[in-house]
């Protein structure tokens, strides 16, 4: 037997006007917790594909099926979300970072988990390494990348001029040679984001090799071969 189609009109009164049925909207509201995740999503996905200045509030508010009125009640503007946005990638970043270097362990061992934890990052958290590496339009209280970076030599410092002191080097060029080490490793990285090819195990070993075995080898007093 054929199933009556109920429509607005066949829920309407007999006199004609529409039922509380038919008025009700099949859409439930998001909270304000809600929405707000929403947006910053939604934002992290256009700054990872367009920057800070190729993204618009109206671009956010349409992706997002909004106002551009809701995305300044939760954020103020395109500064105030980005600042968000960036905020939580930096904190992510620096906790797998410096997770890596508090485990302990040997320094090319700390090298290769350090490493590894760059290229994971990027391998789960594409789009926030893409905002990272970008050059923000915005002073952020956390910082930016090129900080991020040179909190983590700053660590790698003190593993290096100990290490240093137990070859005979000298420890005060332990600053200037975490800040190589590390740079070497954050440039892998950007490289990788594209390349992924090979895999993030493979490029950790082959970087490491490069920067401990050469490494094992320093000259207590390096010169050029051919100055200019």
């Amino acid at each position: 037997m054929c199933q009556p189609v109920v429509t607005a009109r066949s829920r309407a009164g007999h006199d004609g006007s529409v039922t509380a049925e038919a008025r009700r909207t099949p859409r439930s509201r998001m909270t304000a917790a809600q929405r707000r995740a929403q947006l910053l999503d939604v934002s992290r996905r256009l700054f990872a594909e367009k920057g800070f200045d190729g993204t618009s509030v109206e671009e956010i508010a349409a992706r997002a099926e909004v106002s551009k009125p809701v995305v300044y009640e939760h954020f103020g503007g395109k500064e105030g979300v980005y600042a968000v946005v960036v905020d939580r990638e930096i904190s992510a970043l620096t906790a797998a970072l410096t997770g890596a270097l508090e485990a302990g362990g040997r320094p090319q061992v700390l090298v290769e988990r350090t490493t590894l934890a760059l290229l994971a990052y990027i391998e789960q958290s594409e789009d926030g390494f893409r905002i990272l590496v970008r050059d923000s339009p915005v002073a952020q209280a956390t910082g930016t990348f090129s900080s991020l970076i040179g909190d983590v030599a700053t660590q790698v410092e003190h593993l290096l001029a100990a290490q240093f002191r137990r070859q005979g080097l000298d420890p005060r060029t332990a600053p200037m040679y975490s800040q190589m080490l590390v740079g070497m490793v954050a440039l892998t990285g950007q490289w990788w984001l594209d390349a992924r090819r090979p895999g993030k195990a493979e490029v950790a070993a082959h970087l490491v090799n490069l920067a401990w075995n050469g490494l094992s080898g320093l000259e207590r007093r390096p010169t050029l071969n051919d100055p200019a």
